[in-house]
């Protein structure tokens, strides 16, 4: 009788560190864009406008790749969307009113959170070498993006880092309370959820009428505009990229454990940097190349005690 081959778990670790990069390389690209489309839209506005393109694109390959959509625990998928959907928009928020170096500081918070939710809360052991790695990791993240840019430590971080807790308890309710569930339908249930908020927020919007300064500064108190072509071209992008990336980053917390694959997400600031170099041209110093030095060590780290 033949019997199912299991895949070694340091296999399995090193393919979510592969998913992760593609989740890297592809959320980095279109990331890029989101000052575009910040000159003449709104959050809310775009996060609606992408999930309505993301369900869309959804509803063509559904059938084709024969993608199950329905999920097993409406209830739990549901509430894993609401937790990762408020952390994405508290970390786009931040960024109209923060430095970009204190909001990304706050959300790569999340593996140290990952950790400390894995062993409190779920009971699962962490040792010495991944601790090393999220220090290392979060280390390189400092480097990459902290001090020099106008961040500052105080009161201002709270709500980053607050994302980057949400960030990090809703990855690891992908494994822990959604089990079974196919990468498509938390996917889908991600985009809803941030749908839904972008509505809320546009309906709020406009009922409160604030005054909107000009430009990317009005990204988060601007409504409904009408969509230029360069909005939809670009929000399009946006879905499409998102829908590859974001499928990529939960598989990887499907087949590995949390607080192993959250540290290769780390690997989305040297994609960033490598996209921002071809697309805009910017260079990174020496500082942010050591940062990154330390980046990929630190997914060594994991990759290598990853059994």
């Amino acid at each position: 009788m033949a019997t199912a081959t299991i895949m070694p778990e340091t296999n399995r670790t090193l393919l979510a560190a592969v998913a992760i990069l593609g989740y890297a390389l592809a959320i980095g690209y279109t990331d890029n864009y989101v000052q575009v489309i910040a000159r003449e839209a709104g959050l809310w506005q775009f996060h609606a406008t992408r999930t309505v393109m993301a369900f869309a694109i959804v509803a063509l390959v559904a059938v084709p790749l024969g993608l199950r959509l329905r999920p097993r625990k409406p209830g739990a998928v549901a509430l894993r969307s609401a937790i990762h959907g408020v952390a994405m928009f508290i970390y786009f928020g931040c960024l109209a009113f923060l430095p970009v170096a204190t909001v990304a500081a706050g959300l790569f918070t999340a593996p140290i959170f990952t950790l400390l939710i894995s062993r409190f809360a779920f009971g699962i052991p962490i040792g010495p070498f991944r601790v090393a790695g999220v220090v290392l990791g979060f280390a390189g993240a400092i480097l990459v993006l902290g001090p020099g840019q106008g961040g500052a430590i105080g009161l201002a971080t709270v709500l980053p880092i607050a994302a980057g807790a949400l960030y990090a308890l809703g990855n690891i309710a992908t494994r822990q309370w959604c089990e079974g569930e196919s990468a498509e339908t938390l996917l889908l249930g991600f985009f809803a959820m941030l749908g839904l908020l972008g509505l809320v927020g546009c309906a709020v919007l406009a009922l409160w009428q604030p005054a909107v300064p000009e430009g990317a500064d009005g990204f988060i108190l601007r409504g409904l505009v009408w969509p230029s072509p360069d909005f939809l071209f670009w929000t399009f992008v946006q879905a499409a990229g998102s829908l590859i990336g974001v499928g990529l980053m939960i598989k990887a917390y499907q087949i590995a454990e949390a607080s192993r694959v959250a540290i290769f997400e780390y690997v989305i600031l040297p994609a960033s940097a490598f996209w921002a170099f071809v697309l805009w041209g910017d260079v990174l110093d020496l500082r942010a190349v050591a940062g990154i030095g330390l980046i990929f060590a630190a997914g060594l780290i994991i990759a290598l005690r990853g059994r």
